[in-house]
This record gives C-alpha cells, sequence and structure tokens, in this order.
C-alpha cells in the first residue's frame, strides 16, 4: 500500500515538509510505503476553461500536474498538505488542485482518486489554517474520496521549521492522521480480499440554477 504525500511550499524542507514527515514517519511505522511529491517553486497556471482535459484525457498544460497524475493512479491514499497564505490556501496549490482534480475528473471518470482516503494538511504562522482546510477538502468530497480526519483540525502552527516541533498538538494530529490513514487502507484491503463489491457508479447528473 503507497500513500502519495504533496508537499505543496514554495520550501522543499520548510515547515509543511516537517507537518508531513511526522505522518510520514508513522504510516511508515505502520507498514505502509510513501512517496513525497514536491509541486516546487516553479509557477503554475491555473485552469484554462478549455475542455481539452476531457478529450486528451489529461491537462492540456504539461507541468507538475500532469506528473503527479501518473503517480496518483498508482497510490493507495494521500495527503495533501500546503502552507497558508493570505489566510488560505497557497495560490500554486490552489492552481495545481483545481487542474489536477479537475483534469482527472473530465478525463479518467475519477480513476486515480475515487473511493481512495485523503487527507489535507494546512501550516500557518497564526492565522486562516481553519480556511485552507476547508479549502483541501472540498476536492475531496467532489471526487467521492474517503476523509481521514484527526481529533482536531489538521494544522500545524509555525512561522519557521524550528519552531514546528514546539507545536506538540498540532504533529500530535499529524500521527493520528497516519494512523488513521494506515487503519483505513487495511480495511479496505481486507474488504477486497473478503469480495466486498465496490459501490455502483452513479452517472454524472449537471444542472445549473436556471434549469
Amino acid at each position: 500500500m503507497l500513500v502519495e504525500l504533496v508537499n505543496g511550499s514554495p520550501h522543499k524542507n520548510g515547515s509543511t515538509a516537517l507537518a508531513l514527515r511526522e505522518v510520514e514517519t508513522i504510516l511508515q511505522e505502520e507498514g505502509i510505503e510513501t512517496h513525497t511529491f514536491w509541486v516546487g517553486t516553479k509557477a503554475i497556471g491555473g485552469c484554462l476553461g478549455c475542455g481539452k482535459c476531457a478529450e486528451l484525457g489529461k491537462c492540456v498544460i504539461d507541468d507538475k500536474v500532469n506528473e503527479f497524475r501518473e503517480l496518483a493512479q498508482k497510490a493507495d491514499g494521500f495527503i495533501f498538505g500546503s502552507p497558508v497564505h493570505y489566510a488560505a490556501l497557497a495560490g500554486n496549490v490552489k492552481s495545481f488542485m483545481d487542474r489536477l482534480f479537475f483534469s482527472e475528473f473530465q478525463g479518467n471518470q475519477n480513476r486515480a482518486f475515487r473511493l481512495k482516503p485523503a487527507a489535507g494538511v494546512a501550516v500557518a504562522r497564526r492565522c486562516g489554517s481553519a480556511t485552507a482546510f476547508s479549502q483541501l477538502n472540498k476536492y475531496f468530497t467532489i471526487q467521492e474520496m474517503f476523509v481521514v480526519s484527526s481529533r482536531y483540525w489538521n494544522d500545524v502552527f509555525a512561522l519557521t521549521p524550528d519552531q514546528v516541533p514546539e507545536d506538540k498538538e498540532g504533529l500530535c494530529n499529524m500521527r493520528v492522521i497516519a494512523r488513521n490513514m494506515a487503519y483505513f487502507l487495511r480495511c479496505q484491503e481486507a474488504a477486497r480480499r473478503a469480495g466486498v463489491p465496490l459501490p455502483k457508479v452513479e452517472p454524472p447528473v449537471f444542472t445549473n440554477f436556471t434549469r
């Protein structure tokens, strides 16, 4: 079983990386394989709304988004981490998530994400972690993913990496996420072995507010 940890911070070894590392340590103790994907420092443009992903099976912009989409096919679970910028998700993370989830939904019928567990982690100096955490969860629920929770909001407070160990409660929450993720993955594996069928796919229905 493999969990992909996504570091959305421009700092490869910053506070967000340390929060994810706490999750990774416990996952590995639980016998779960992990891989960390760094979104990086290059600008990631937002969704163009061109609809080409439905035709191509991937985003028309060939960058980190498509690179991660390939990895996501083989993953069993996901942890997405983002720093908080202006009381919300970092801009690169927002663009990354928008294009990743929309192109997957349009091009592959939720193949990479449907019915897989996920959790979001927000790292802030002081404010905005709840907003960023809520934003991340919305991507998961629109793709029929199972949201793995902790015993509190999934946030860690630190201005600099050396302050991360001081947030004892935040790091405790990271460890709880990891243990709950490992448990859920084992439950899914047991269900597969027992022959429990997946839920029937309901054909999508799209409406708007004018008809």
